[in-house]
C-alpha cells in the first residue's frame, strides 16, 4: 500500500514538473512577450537625388545578387556597441532579405538618377537584352543607434554582352543614425543605398556605349 502511494506522488511530482516545463518554453508566445516589429527600406524621392545622369537610352541594367556577410544574412536587425560587441535583436526586424531590400533600393535609385535607362532586378528573364550587370558584396555595415552608420561595398559593372567586367570599385559610406532608434537605422542605410546610387550612376555614366538602334 504504501509503494501505491509514493508510486502515485511520484506521478504527480513528474506530472507537475512536465507542465511547469511546458510552461517554460511557450513563455515567448504568451501574450506577455514582446510583439516583433518590422522595418523596411524606404524608396527614395526626386527630392534626395541631386543630379540627373544621361546616358545612352534604353539600355537594360541588371542589379544584384547582393552578397551579405554571414552576420548579417538574418531577419533580425543587427547594431555594435562602441566595444564592437555585436547585438542582434529577436524584436526588431526587416520585413524582407536585407540582400533583396539593398537590390530594390539601388534599383530604385538609379531608376531615378539615369531616367533613361530599363533596371531589372536579379535574376532576371533569361530573354532580356541585359547590358549591363552591377554586382554588388557588403563588405561591412557597423550600426551604433547613439552613433553612426559606416558602410562597406565592394562592386562590379560586367557586360553581360561581352563577358567582360568593365569596373571594380569600393564604396565607403559613414552616416549619423538619425533618429537614432531601429527606425532612424533603415531610414538611415536607405539613404546610404542612395549615395551608392549615386556612385554606381556616375560610374555607368563613364562607359562609353554605342546607341542602341
Amino acid at each position: 500500500m504504501k509503494g501505491v502511494k509514493i508510486t502515485s506522488c511520484l506521478k504527480l511530482s513528474v506530472g507537475c514538473f512536465v507542465m511547469l516545463l511546458s510552461g517554460c518554453i511557450s513563455l515567448p508566445n504568451s501574450p506577455m512577450s514582446p510583439t516583433p516589429r518590422f522595418y523596411l527600406l524606404s524608396t527614395i524621392n526626386e527630392a534626395q537625388v541631386s543630379k540627373k545622369i544621361n546616358i545612352t537610352p534604353g539600355l537594360i541594367i541588371g542589379i544584384g545578387p547582393v552578397k551579405l556577410p554571414e552576420y548579417l544574412d538574418r531577419p533580425q536587425m543587427v547594431t555594435k556597441d562602441k566595444e564592437g560587441v555585436l547585438k542582434i535583436d529577436e524584436f526588431d526586424r526587416w520585413g524582407e532579405s536585407l540582400d533583396l531590400g539593398m537590390a530594390r533600393m539601388v534599383r530604385e535609385g538609379l531608376t531615378q538618377m539615369i531616367p533613361g535607362s530599363k533596371l531589372t532586378l536579379y535574376p532576371w528573364n533569361p530573354s532580356l537584352a541585359v547590358k549591363y550587370q552591377v554586382n554588388l558584396e557588403l563588405v561591412q555595415l557597423d550600426s551604433e543607434l547613439d552613433g553612426d552608420m559606416f558602410l562597406v561595398a565592394q562592386w562590379t559593372i560586367i557586360d553581360v554582352q561581352l563577358s567582360k567586367t568593365l569596373i571594380i570599385k569600393r564604396s565607403e559610406i559613414r552616416t549619423a543614425i538619425s533618429p537614432q532608434n531601429y527606425s532612424g537605422m533603415a531610414k538611415t542605410l536607405s539613404l546610404a543605398c542612395t549615395t551608392l546610387s549615386s556612385q554606381i550612376a556616375e560610374a555607368l555614366a563613364a562607359i562609353k556605349t554605342p546607341a542602341i538602334k
